[in-house]
């Protein structure tokens, strides 16, 4: 049971103080998007598959990057408003 407690406490301080952890995935979740969306140009046939993948990959991480956020704000209230931590 203790290994719970632990994790827990884990999984609170990355929600919690890495709120910059979530605005990174969610940045590499929209750059690897945009990089998979523009694999589907025509002049660009040949990587489309490689664009499927990017364009998955992408949607998962900004999924990820804003479920933290959300988590933050629902579970995670600030007194102050600043969640710049």
């Amino acid at each position: 049971m203790g290994e719970d407690r632990g994790s827990s406490g884990t999984l609170k301080t990355l929600v919690r103080d890495f709120r910059w952890a979530h605005l990174g995935v969610g940045i590499l979740g929209n750059l690897t998007f945009l990089v998979g969306s523009v694999l589907f140009l025509p002049s660009l046939s040949e990587w489309k598959t490689w664009g499927v993948i990017l364009f998955i990959v992408g949607s998962a991480l900004m999924f990820v990057g804003a479920l933290g956020e959300f988590i933050l704000k629902a579970f995670y209230p600030t007194s102050d408003g600043d969640r710049s931590r």
